[in-house]
């Protein structure tokens, strides 16, 4: 798709403090995502979680951060995006602060839910203020990538930083480390971002609110509970399934309803629904690899979750590198070429990792590796934001922008349960190194194959705005 870029080249002051202020935020979310996992064990110690029920810790904020996103989304629309971004950071600090006090699991997951709201709401908020604030063209593209670094490098950064906190200090500080950067956003914001809003505030579509928020909950909740347990545990089955029917119910509700949650025309415009595909496939798999390299660090080579955590700072770089240099190119291939050759190469990358072997010699190839696909990944998240969120009128961007959030936040929740399901299977309940080794490698197959696979459908069917194809 060829856009002529009108947009001036240089950003306006405002632009400059308002890409900051979003940017803090976006990467403060990011963080949380990840930030406690590497605690858990010590969390549950003080606070008095059993080990089975540890994981709701996690559990309890991807749920609500991915089954609210596209409500949120549509309530930034009518509502107003700067008053529910407003909103969101605000009730993140709260809950920030509830949980670095909290002293019994009821509490702590009261925080972690209210941590996930805050999640759905900011995410999508931040980014359709992130488009509105700038024309569509190179210096959105540039936004956009700059926005996606940080994002990725915040789910390296939280691993790293919640060892370090929770080994110098406390792992309550994973909480109260979110509270100077709300008040800061918080105290910034208003002066910095305009408010958007419909002239017209249009009703909201309750009984599609419902059936999707339902339904993407129910979906999250079996993934997760497939993942930790087994595809054939009756809740993860029975979540999945119902989760299905009210998707089903969702799209019938969307069509008959005179004004929509989703429009289905929005739905049938190649670039939202296949610019969603390649994200939620890139999160899938840069995540879920993310985990798998976890286990092997630690289950094969024997390092501590710290060290674990240090490791893939070089895989953040790589996101880091791949957000600033994905507008140049996009700009001189083209959104999808930029997409199809993006996955390629984490293919390319990702395949050799399913040949590591049980040495530390193994380390340096990984790293290496790792660096080369986190460039392509954010390369393709970055294509992937520009394509679902370009063509659309600023009246429809919380819509869409709450769709491409929705597609990453089910795609970070997808990807672990389905590539823990692969060892799990292949390792038939032994966890020596050599059983994990097996298992790490069989999944790791299956992430290069997901990556060439969406690289092919992106190149078939991915479509302009106009229905030709890009």
């Amino acid at each position: 798709m060829s856009i002529v870029d009108t947009a001036p080249a240089l950003m306006t002051s405002r632009q400059r403090l308002t890409l900051i202020l979003l940017l803090t935020a976006s990467f403060t979310l990011a963080v949380d995502f990840s930030i406690l996992n590497v605690a858990l064990p010590v969390i549950g110690a003080e606070v008095g979680f059993s080990l089975e029920n540890l994981q709701w810790i996690a559990t309890a904020f991807a749920l609500c951060a991915a089954g609210f996103t596209l409500l949120f989304g549509r309530v930034a629309d009518l509502f107003g995006r700067r008053r529910l971004f407003l909103a969101g950071m605000a009730l993140l600090g709260v809950a920030s602060l509830i949980g670095g006090l909290a002293t019994t699991p009821a509490l702590l997951l009261t925080a972690r839910v209210a941590q996930g709201l805050a999640t759905a709401a900011v995410t999508p908020a931040a980014l359709s203020l992130l488009t509105t604030s700038f024309p569509e063209g190179s210096l959105r593209d540039k936004a956009l990538g700059l926005n996606g670094a940080l994002m990725a490098a915040g789910f390296t950064t939280g691993a790293i930083l919640g060892g370090l906190l929770t080994d110098l200090l406390s792992w309550r500080w994973a909480f109260f480390i979110n509270i100077p950067v709300a008040a800061f956003v918080l105290i910034a914001a208003p002066t910095v971002l305009a408010e958007s809003k419909p002239e017209r505030r249009a009703r909201l579509d309750v009984p599609g609110a419902v059936t999707v928020t339902l339904g993407l909950l129910a979906i999250v909740f079996g993934l997760t509970t497939a993942g930790e347990r087994s595809w054939s545990d009756p809740r993860a089955f029975g979540a999945l399934a119902v989760g299905v029917v009210l998707l089903g119910l969702f799209w019938l509700v969307e069509q008959r309803v005179a004004e929509p949650l989703v429009p289905v025309a929005i739905l049938r415009r190649g670039t939202v629904a296949w610019g969603n595909l390649a994200g939620l496939l890139a999160f899938v798999t840069e995540t879920s690899l993310v985990f798998l390299l976890t286990l092997y660090l630690q289950k094969v080579l024997g390092y501590t979750p710290l060290a674990t955590g240090l490791s893939f700072a070089v895989l953040g770089i790589g996101t880091v590198v791949g957000g600033v240099i994905a507008p140049k190119v996009i700009a001189r291939v083209g959104t999808k070429r930029a997409i199809v050759t993006a996955f390629g190469v984490q293919a390319a990358a990702t395949l050799p990792l399913a040949f590591l072997g049980t040495t530390s010699a193994w380390v340096l190839p990984l790293l290496v590796l790792t660096f080369a696909g986190g460039v392509a990944n954010l390369v393709a998240i970055v294509g992937f934001m520009v394509t679902a969120t370009s063509g659309l009128p600023d009246g429809e961007q919380g819509l869409a922008t709450g769709l491409a959030t929705m597609s990453q936040q089910v795609g970070i929740t997808m990807g672990i349960p389905i590539m823990s399901a692969i060892v799990t299977a292949r390792a038939h309940g032994d966890d020596s190194p050599a059983a994990v080794l097996d298992g790490v490698s069989t999944a790791i197959f299956v992430n290069a194959g997901l990556c060439v696979l969406t690289g092919l459908l992106v190149a078939a069917f991915l479509r302009d705005r106009r229905g030709q194809l890009m």
